[in-house]
């Protein structure tokens, strides 16, 4: 879906995605990253950061927030701002969780660990990252 509106002089489009809580999902993901990647002719570094973002992102909503329950979904929203910032938005329909809590998985006790990076990943390739107070939902920046 695209809306594109204007607000006052910044001219912003809109995007989204609803998706089933399966892993199969990715590939929509993966699809429509590769569309805003050649839309907005995405530098490749930042196409990297952007893909791995989304993809660990919505791997947990689906797997943590949703616990891929079929009847769930994934919603991932996309506000392209002047076309020099990309503005995502991932959520889930969990009961979210408490973000400060997560283990450092760079602590000695955790490199060994199979599982638990992904938030940590996301965190240092966004520009920015936000959560929700519910822990369900997350906000990612990208400067394009």
């Amino acid at each position: 879906m695209i809306d594109n509106r204007a607000d006052s002089n910044v001219k912003t489009v809109l995007y989204t995605l609803q998706l089933p809580s399966t892993l199969e999902s990715l590939t929509s993901v993966e699809n429509f990253v590769d569309k805003i990647k050649d839309e907005y002719d995405v530098q490749e570094d930042t196409y990297a950061n952007i893909l791995t973002c989304l993809s660990e992102a919505t791997i947990n909503a689906i797997l943590h927030g949703n616990k891929e329950d079929k009847s769930k979904k994934v919603f991932i929203n996309l506000e392209v701002v002047e076309n020099r910032k990309l503005i995502f938005t991932i959520s889930d329909e969990g009961e979210g969780f408490d973000y400060s809590l997560l283990p450092d998985p760079t602590a000695p006790e955790n490199l060994e660990n199979l599982s638990g990076r992904g938030v940590f990943i996301i965190k240092h390739l966004a520009d920015q990252c936000i959560f929700n107070t519910q822990g369900n939902e997350i906000e990612l920046h990208f400067k394009i």
